[in-house]
């Protein structure tokens, strides 16, 4: 058993579980809940079928995951289709995070200005 910092193991004796979306705190709000459990249920059904071929890190289902339970349904839900449509063809590529918060010039009413153009790595 090594004594690390973060490095996997627990005090038991066993390795940490975790999970592929985020696990950090968040308000569970219905709204964030309901977007939350449609991206997980994609994942458990159709995404085997679509594929692996996301060119970000994290991938699309995950950013959605994350981008809805740290901003919300609204707000995550326009990141999350301008993240799906930044992924196509001829689209961006690279390590692509949620923003820990959202910047000043984004508004609920200006939902074109959660589009991020440049990823990380791109």
């Amino acid at each position: 058993m090594c004594s690390q910092p973060d490095c996997g193991h627990t005090g038991s004796g066993g390795i940490k579980q975790k999970g592929r979306n985020w696990s950090g705190p968040f308000p569970k709000t219905p709204q964030r809940l309901f977007g939350m459990g449609f991206i997980r249920l994609y994942q458990l059904t159709l995404s085997s079928l679509v594929g692996s071929s996301c060119r970000h890190m994290p991938t699309c289902s995950e950013f959605g995951y994350e981008a809805i339970a740290r901003h919300g349904l609204w707000a995550g839900g326009w990141m999350t289709l301008f993240r799906v449509v930044r992924c196509g063809p001829g689209g961006t590529w690279g390590v692509d995070p949620v923003p820990e918060r959202l910047e000043s010039r984004m508004h609920w009413y200006f939902p074109w200005t959660y589009w991020r153009q440049k990823p990380v790595g791109n």
